[in-house]
């Protein structure tokens, strides 16, 4: 028997059916499911230290669980010393099992040992059912090792969903456990 993460059950038992009932689908192709989880990490002092892109790929592989890939500038741009093809940044795509037990580890564990924590800002959708927001410190995740970390670096993680509305993803999401703002917090 293969393993299952826990979330990826929840959703198939009890998720699906509470958003087939909230919005009254007619078909369950229409149910909203979460399709992929997208890593950014851009790097843009590695224009002067090249080593700084080899230990962003291997933070961001440690994060997610996956082999994570340099992201290249498209072109160059003179004021920043940058050139074309350049590396300037980190990025990783997680889908399936993976990304289920990606956001079981960062609601459970990362979200809560963030410093001063509120919730999850709502302003993040982008019109289109997908949620974006922006974590400062790569240290919330319990894979680093505060130690053996020199810099510091934030990165933006994408929620991309198969919903139409933001209110359909506005749902999903908590329904799977994200602690979202009430509209009383600033």
């Amino acid at each position: 028997m293969a393993y299952k993460p826990t979330l990826k059950e929840r959703y198939n038992n009890e998720i699906a059916k509470a958003l087939h009932t909230k919005f009254g689908y007619k078909n369950v192709m229409q149910i909203p499911k979460l399709q992929k989880i997208c890593l950014n990490q851009g790097v843009g002092v590695a224009v002067s230290d090249k080593k700084l892109i080899d230990t962003a790929v291997e933070e961001m592989t440690t994060i997610s669980g996956q082999k994570a890939s340099p992201t290249y500038a498209k072109k160059a741009i003179s004021n920043f010393k940058l050139r074309e093809k350049m590396p300037i940044g980190v990025k990783v795509t997680l889908r399936g099992d993976k990304m289920y037990e990606f956001l079981e580890r960062f609601i459970s564990i990362s979200l809560p040992r963030v410093r001063d924590f509120q919730g999850l800002k709502v302003k993040g959708f982008d019109g289109r059912g997908n949620y974006n927001m922006g974590v400062t410190e790569q240290i919330i995740f319990p894979e680093m090792n505060i130690d053996k970390i020199n810099r510091i670096n934030g990165m933006d993680i994408t929620f991309v969903t198969t919903a139409k509305t933001d209110e359909e993803c506005l749902e999903l999401l908590k329904s799977f456990g994200m602690p979202f703002q009430t509209k009383d917090a600033k």
